[in-house]
């Protein structure tokens, strides 16, 4: 059966008009719908149109800020803290880099970090906006309010997944790093439970510290929990990436597991890395490049066509659906029917229907 594929602006419009008719602010609910369906085209369909209806149902519940700006709590120049009051992270995001640009052009790099964010989404979807400007992006997030990720050795859940990205410019293809700290994330597991599904290796730990395959044993009583990159053999290096992201996040905002769980959100750090204030872009890119030829044309293992690079294939994916349509998890156009209906706002028509 052919799947179906949808225009990437109508998904736009769809999403911005459906944020705005729920009662965010127009210039916002565009920044989020535009960052939401980038993530699909990156492919990362867990964390892109798959989070509009959760978003909805959050702004339904009170529980985001609609309008508005992010509080100035320090200023240093070089070094900003925000309170971002529950604004859609996107926005905050977006609003962020654009802050960060002049400043790392004035002083080499420069680092925002965000408290009281609502949730970020795809953390690759913001990588673009700096690569094709020449500079590195630094970004990392964390959710004081949500635990799904034991430290290693244990089966207490601690963590949230505790993503890490960088945009690294090359003379072609960026690098487009986004990883976990943990072995699988939190959106995969509640679609793969959703489905009635399990994963085909052991990522999860249940309650007695068993491993397992089940994403079910998050909703146990007690709890299972994800375990830390590296599993039961090397966990210990997912478990030092966590304490790293938590130390950039809420230890630098001042805001984070230490303090009373106040909703879905995030703890947001960002630093921004001009190549002109250091060795120069040219310089830069001659040292990327050169390690992306080098990964590129590396003698493969058996059963792999050849070496990829980080943001390979997402880049071929943005181009293709761009050109051809967007192909959105089955999932996804169910999940939002109920908002459609509420706010009379039709879900677009698939291009190839």
């Amino acid at each position: 059966m052919t799947e179906n594929r949808y225009s990437a602006p109508a998904l736009v419009r769809y999403a911005t008009d459906l944020l705005g008719a729920a009662g965010m602010d127009a210039a916002l609910a565009a920044v989020v719908a535009e960052t939401l369906v980038e993530g699909d085209l990156l492919g990362h369909d867990t964390h892109g149109l798959a989070l509009l209806a959760p978003y909805i149902k959050e702004i339904q519940n009170g529980a985001m800020t609609l309008a508005g700006s992010a509080d100035v709590v320090s200023d240093r120049g070089a070094s900003l803290l925000w309170d971002g009051r529950r604004l859609p992270g996107p926005w905050l995001v977006r609003q962020g880099l654009d802050t960060l640009v002049p400043r790392a052009r004035q002083f080499g790099s420069a680092t925002l970090v965000i408290r009281r964010s609502h949730h970020i989404a795809c953390l690759a979807a913001y990588l673009l906006r700096a690569t094709e400007q020449g500079m590195m992006l630094l970004l990392a997030s964390s959710d004081p309010a949500v635990a799904s990720v034991a430290p290693f050795g244990g089966r207490r859940a601690v963590f949230t997944p505790d993503p890490i990205a960088a945009g690294i410019p090359t003379s072609g293809t960026p690098f487009l790093v986004d990883i976990s700290s943990s072995i699988v994330t939190n959106g995969m597991s509640g679609r793969l439970q959703k489905a009635g599904k399990q994963f085909g290796h052991d990522c999860m730990l249940d309650a007695q510290g068993l491993p397992s395959r089940d994403p079910a044993v998050l909703n146990t009583d007690p709890p299972g929990t994800i375990m830390p990159l590296g599993g039961q053999e090397s966990g210990h290096k997912g478990f030092g990436l966590a304490l790293i992201v938590e130390a950039l996040t809420g230890g630098l905002a001042g805001h984070g597991r230490a303090n009373p769980p106040a909703g879905w959100g995030a703890t947001v750090f960002m630093t921004l890395y001009d190549p002109t204030a250091f060795a120069g872009s040219e310089a830069f890119t001659r040292q990327t490049d050169w390690i992306a030829e080098s990964c590129r044309s590396n003698p493969p293992v058996p059963d792999v066509e050849a070496v990829r690079l980080p943001g390979d294939r997402g880049m071929a994916s943005r181009a293709a659906q761009m050109r051809d349509g967007v192909a959105l998890h089955a999932t996804i156009a169910p999940m939002l029917v109920e908002h459609s209906e509420r706010y009379g706002i039709p879900f677009p028509s698939a291009i190839n229907g």
